[in-house]
């Protein structure tokens, strides 16, 4: 066999030299650090929340062990891309930059809006609030405020140089 299709990959074609994570810059390290906050909170607050739903009489046990299988597959993906961006990858902090910090925020964000611009009287949202409902609340308060300290400081003056070399 002359021609397989490893011989056919191209010579200028390299993938990505990798660069020890010890040599990225200060905010390269905190965004890094915030984007774990924020998984730990995501995956708290799902395991929060299916617990809840678990109580019920009518819960969707399949439902919700393909919702976590998801979630988890999705967090994985997240943490591999975040672990790309501290190698200074481009793409990585592109990817984050729009799937973290746009879409993600966008659909944790999405449902209290939509409560608050439903309602004719603000306080009617705080009725029948339960420790868990303030702790799932919480959790996804951390994980906002996390996405909010990463995003901007992968972009941080500091960090730019690193994502050009």
């Amino acid at each position: 066999m002359t021609a397989t299709a490893f011989s056919v990959w191209p010579q200028n074609l390299s993938l990505a030299p990798i660069r020890e994570p010890a040599r990225a810059p200060r905010p390269v390290a905190l965004a890094f650090g915030a984007l774990v906050v924020a998984l730990l909170a995501g995956v708290a607050e799902a395991l929060a929340q299916t617990a809840l739903l678990l109580e019920r009489s009518d819960a969707d046990l399949g439902g919700l062990a393909t919702g976590l299988a998801m979630r988890a597959v999705l967090y994985l993906v997240v943490l591999a891309v975040a672990i790309r961006m501290t190698h200074g990858d481009r793409w990585a902090r592109v990817a984050l930059t729009f799937g973290i910090g746009v879409l993600g925020l966008a659909s944790l964000l999405v449902e209290p809006i939509r409560a608050v611009l439903s309602t004719d009287d603000i306080g009617t949202l705080f009725d029948g609030v339960t420790a868990s409902g303030v702790g799932i609340a919480i959790f996804r308060a951390i994980h906002v405020a996390a996405v909010l300290v990463a995003i901007p400081a992968m972009y941080h003056r500091i960090a730019r140089p690193y994502f050009r070399a």
